[in-house]
């Protein structure tokens, strides 16, 4: 039996690391092309940002991109998906119910409703103030969650 010991912990110090890459993997901001995306998908579970432009060569778009990947770990803990849009002639769902003019940068709560709409691009951090102060958030918070 105390031959066993050293067995077991030297195996559990060896799968633990692989549990934790789990965790940290499945906390990642998952960014998306919003073309075949109904926001219905992600009701009571997801907070869609969406990221819409005329072209993927947009400053705006470009600058809203580099921001939101700098701090994306924030925006999971927040339960948020990014989804972009950079093609108007493709009319998506989501250009037909958002009606951008150029850049726009819109946050969708939980529920379904917009929460924000920017024409200009915002860092990570006051996207989250809007979203701690979001009711749900805050029940989310008490919770533990």
């Amino acid at each position: 039996m105390k031959f066993l010991t050293p067995i077991i912990f030297s195996i559990s110090l060896a799968v633990a690391p692989v549990f934790a890459n789990e965790t940290i993997a499945s906390k990642e901001t998952i960014i998306k092309e919003a073309a075949e995306i109904s926001l219905s998908d992600f009701l009571w579970t997801h907070r869609p940002i969406i990221v819409l432009a005329d072209s993927p060569d947009d400053p705006r778009f470009i600058k809203q991109m580099s921001l939101l990947r700098a701090d994306s770990s924030e925006l999971a803990e927040q339960d948020v998906i990014i989804l972009t849009d950079t093609n108007p002639s493709l009319k998506s769902a989501l250009r037909e119910q958002l009606r951008p003019r150029g850049f726009m940068l819109v946050l969708i709560g939980k529920d379904g409703g917009v929460k924000l709409r920017k024409p200009f691009p915002w860092n990570v951090r006051e996207i989250s103030r809007v979203i701690d102060k979001m009711p749900m958030r805050r029940q989310e918070i008490n919770d533990g969650g």
